[in-house]
């Protein structure tokens, strides 16, 4: 559902921003030429999110600005056979680890789970549809850092292998 937090990849990028204030760069027209920024999702400026996000807002279906394709994305979402979700909290990067598994936190910044996200509950671009049917598999893994998932072979056996056809 996004990226949200101090970790030491924003820091490393940005050493004069800290979570609490980062959004007043993301969230405007030269924030979104960064890749982070494209994922960045403030919970507590939800509405800056929705405004200027020019990649996750439109992907969530959640932007104020573009709606055209939302319905022609869920159509393509709906046709996966299977979705796999990997991620675990070693992830170093990815903050809420559990945005790689569509959890993500609250206003309160407590982490709610894909099941209880609204894109989930309204089903708003086939998330649920595609749990109903069985095609979500999630995988938590520890131990694996953000840069390594690609290149681990236990992630690989364990939770990829299996999938290709």
């Amino acid at each position: 559902m996004g990226q949200y937090g101090d970790s030491d990849y924003l820091h490393f990028f940005f050493p004069h921003y800290v979570k609490e204030n980062i959004y007043k760069f993301f969230y405007s027209r030269y924030g979104q030429y960064f890749s982070v920024a494209n994922y960045w999702n403030d919970p507590h400026n939800n509405m800056l999110y929705r405004k200027y996000s020019d990649y996750l807002a439109v992907l969530n279906n959640e932007s104020l600005k573009v709606k055209a394709q939302a319905q022609a994305w869920r159509k393509n979402f709906l046709r996966l056979k299977n979705l796999i979700l990997i991620g675990g909290p070693d992830d170093g990067v990815i903050t809420p680890w559990q945005s790689s598994q569509f959890g993500f936190y609250d206003e309160k910044e407590k982490v709610v789970p894909m099941r209880e996200q609204k894109v989930y509950i309204k089903d708003i671009f086939g998330l649920r549809t595609l749990d109903k049917r069985g095609a979500i598999h999630t995988y938590t893994v520890s131990g694996v850092e953000h840069t390594t998932w690609h290149k681990n072979l236990t992630v690989f056996d364990n939770c990829i292998e299996k999938w290709l056809t």
